[in-house]
């Protein structure tokens, strides 16, 4: 548990926009057991050879986190921003914010909330959209933001932030998916030790949060018969969240039976029903509680890696988060550490009697 707590403590402190991951795709590659290979778009993946008549299996998270690219610098200094990914716009007034200008070079920033004393009745009670707002960075004028690396196109994300709570669990910016990138290492060093077992491909991919289909030219490289997704799943144990299932913080890792996105596209995932019971036969095993998210509103880079080839044998699993998208979200080590049991144990089940084949299992 310690290393697992070791990591996504320091990854969750890297910033790492989508289409900006480089700063974590190092770290993550500097903690890898093994040779670790890149591609141009800057997915990170390590391939643990198997046996070649076993299906091969890509596993994976992505690296990259929401926020905002620089728009426009006004003459008096202050910053406009273009949203990246789905920030809620509610909850950015006053926010912390970092300018990503350069290793070593970024700048803080605060996005401005109008003086509570000037604010009229009317407006205490209004959602300003992203575009209306603005960061403050102390600049006088738009010559000294250039001249601290701030122009159009500087990623821009949440402070990053990390804040233990009780009972082993942890707040903090971009859990979603650091938290995932955390366990895939874990499980790299545990794959680093095993003997037998499919062919493994660990990644993780880019741009999730910008289109979600950074992982697809990666998955076309590894043409894998199998693939497993690591993120979030939604936490419904909160007073706001009841109505939308039952998954449960500290309740144990997940594995979504479904879940659709039907606004801007039309793509979702449905498990291939050999991998449902794969999971569900490993968990009742290793006496591991396993939970079940089925969602609208849901939506993972998996939902394109599926498509890709001939098809790919597809399942969602994935942690218990509270407050998704927020710059404070929440996850409990405990399910961190479950999930990393689960997914070794479920790798180590595709042997010779695993089947694909639909009709064996429905």
């Amino acid at each position: 548990m310690s290393d697992l707590r070791r990591d996504l403590t320091d990854l969750m402190q890297i910033p790492g926009l989508s289409g900006h991951e480089d700063r974590v795709r190092r770290a993550i590659a500097a903690r890898l057991p093994g040779e670790s290979q890149s591609d141009r778009l800057g997915n990170l993946w390590v391939t643990f050879e198997g046996d070649a008549d076993l299906p091969s299996v890509l596993l994976f998270t992505h690296m990259d986190q929401l926020g905002f690219i620089v728009r426009k610098v006004e003459a008096d200094g202050l910053i406009r921003l273009e949203r990246l990914g789905g920030v809620p716009e509610r909850a950015l007034p006053a926010q912390a914010m970092l300018l990503c200008v350069g290793e070593g070079r970024d700048m803080p920033g605060v996005i401005a909330n109008k003086s509570h004393h000037a604010t009229s009745p009317e407006e205490k009670y209004q959602v300003l959209p992203y575009r209306q707002l603005f960061v403050d960075a102390g600049f006088r004028t738009a010559t000294e933001a250039a001249d601290a690396g701030v122009r159009i196109g500087t990623p821009v994300v949440y402070a990053p932030r990390v804040l233990p709570l009780a009972r082993d669990r942890v707040a903090g910016t971009s859990i979603d998916d650091r938290a995932g990138c955390a366990v895939l290492l874990e499980v790299a060093r545990r794959l680093a030790a095993r003997d037998g077992g499919p062919t493994v491909h660990l990644a993780w991919t880019v741009q999730e949060e910008f289109n979600l289909r950074g992982a697809q030219p990666l998955a076309q490289r590894l043409a894998p018969d199998i693939a497993m997704q690591i993120d979030l799943m939604l936490a419904c144990d909160t007073p706001d969240m009841t109505d939308r299932g039952e998954m449960t913080l500290g309740g144990g890792p997940g594995m979504s039976l479904y879940s659709f996105h039907g606004r801007g596209t039309l793509n979702g995932v449905i498990p291939h029903p050999a991998l449902v019971d794969l999971v569900e036969a490993t968990a009742r095993a290793e006496r591991i509680p396993l939970q079940r998210s089925a969602q609208t509103g849901v939506l993972t880079d998996l939902s394109y890696v599926q498509q890709t080839g001939a098809g790919v044998a597809c399942v969602d699993l994935g942690f218990p988060m509270r407050y998704s998208h927020s710059s404070l979200e929440v996850c409990d080590l405990a399910d961190l550490g479950a999930l990393c049991e689960l997914i070794t144990a479920t790798l180590g089940r595709i042997d010779a009697r695993f089947t694909l084949d639909r009709d064996a299992h429905t």
